[in-house]
């Protein structure tokens, strides 16, 4: 259309105005029903084993073993033992961990690679060993969840947690007899003893314990974390060992666990690490 100062000026039509708002609507509840697929897909859940359990269960100590020395040393020294039977697993899917259940699935051999289990004569005692990668979106559903199964008043939580000592930053000197070694962050409302010194400045923690000591921060729940720097990729007796200054005043330990079961959790550390498998 031309007015009279001969400028050209485009008409729109209507009809295809609508058409185009009708696609961006259908493209804005595909996309919709894509993040909600997606966000159910990586969804975290509690799963109880009994009937009989859920809620809030009474507990006084939480430890929570996240990485491979952390959680050989609760199968090797604390469950091993014996009297520790599982009360709960954790479901949860990302592409790093896809193993790791599914809800409304039962565990398969191996399965679930995150399990809550209490000891019979000690019930206020409950230990989370999760060996397997919890996404950074994930870390703050994964927390809420398995924090808000037990209940918080007279908690204490404990987190074992492995870093490589490549990340540990100082200006001194660190010999080979100095490594494995424990440092320890804890919120404001711990004011009880700890077992190593305290995470020197500029290192930090990440990932699931970071995650779970910032909920303990904020709910104002007594919680220390430890971390061992080791240098060695795989889970090896030495790096265990480090564990436990951190929770024998907790937990009764198994002083000398056998060669096989050290063995086992040694090898399929060497089997995971393995490029070719």
């Amino acid at each position: 259309m031309a007015t009279f100062f001969g400028e050209v000026v485009s008409v729109y039509s209507r009809a295809v105005e609508e058409d185009e708002y009708d696609d961006m609507t259908n493209e804005n509840e595909e996309d919709e029903q894509i993040r909600r697929e997606i966000e159910e897909k990586r969804a975290v859940d509690v799963h109880w084993l009994s009937q009989t359990d859920g809620g809030s269960v009474p507990c006084s100590d939480l430890i929570i073993a996240v990485g491979l020395n952390a959680t050989g040393f609760v199968s090797a020294y604390a469950l091993s033992s014996g009297g520790w039977t599982a009360v709960a697993w954790i479901s949860l899917w990302n592409e790093r961990s896809p193993g790791s259940g599914r809800a409304n699935t039962a565990p398969g051999p191996g399965e679930p690679s995150c399990v809550l289990y209490q000891q019979k004569h000690s019930p206020s005692v409950l230990i989370c060993q999760c060996s397997c990668y919890v996404a950074e979106d994930q870390l703050f559903q994964w927390t809420e969840k398995v924090l808000s199964c037990v209940q918080t008043r007279g908690l204490t939580v404990t987190v074992l947690s492995d870093c490589s000592v490549a990340e540990y930053k100082t200006s001194d000197y660190l010999s080979e007899s100095s490594v494995p070694f424990l440092r320890s962050l804890r919120t404001s409302a711990h004011t009880g003893p700890v077992a190593s010194p305290a995470l020197e400045q500029p290192n930090i923690s990440t990932g699931l314990a970071a995650a779970v000591l910032s909920h303990c921060q904020v709910q104002r729940i007594p919680a220390v974390l430890y971390q061992c720097y080791s240098d060695v990729l795989q889970p090896d007796s030495l790096s265990m060992q480090t564990y436990r200054a951190a929770v024998s005043a907790v937990l009764k330990l198994d002083p000398s666990p056998s060669a096989d079961v050290l063995q086992k959790i040694t090898r399929g550390g060497e089997l995971q690490s393995n490029l070719y498998t």
